[in-house]
């Protein structure tokens, strides 16, 4: 979800923003203002989830990145100095 979902959850709320406060027809049987407070509600709750989702989902820059520095010796008994990085 992340970017994505917040971006469709904005563009949701700004929709129904517009048929809320813009639009004064109304069609057969429902109001335009009442689809727009729904889809600022459900806009607003998939904005929440999906900023929970991305905040969570980020590691800190730190912790991608580990090296390693170690003595490996051999069957003959050669030892080699190895460092190691691992992304």
């Amino acid at each position: 979800m992340g970017l994505t979902g917040m971006a469709l959850s904005t563009i949701s709320i700004a929709t129904g923003a517009v048929m809320y406060w813009a639009v004064t027809a109304q069609g057969h049987g429902f109001r335009y203002s009442t689809v727009g407070v729904i889809l600022m509600v459900v806009g607003a709750i998939g904005f929440a989830a999906s900023a929970v989702i991305f905040s969570t989902s980020r590691r800190p820059a730190g912790s991608r990145h580990h090296s390693y520095d170690r003595e490996v010796t051999d069957a003959q008994g050669r030892s080699t100095a190895v460092h190691e990085e691992v992304h």
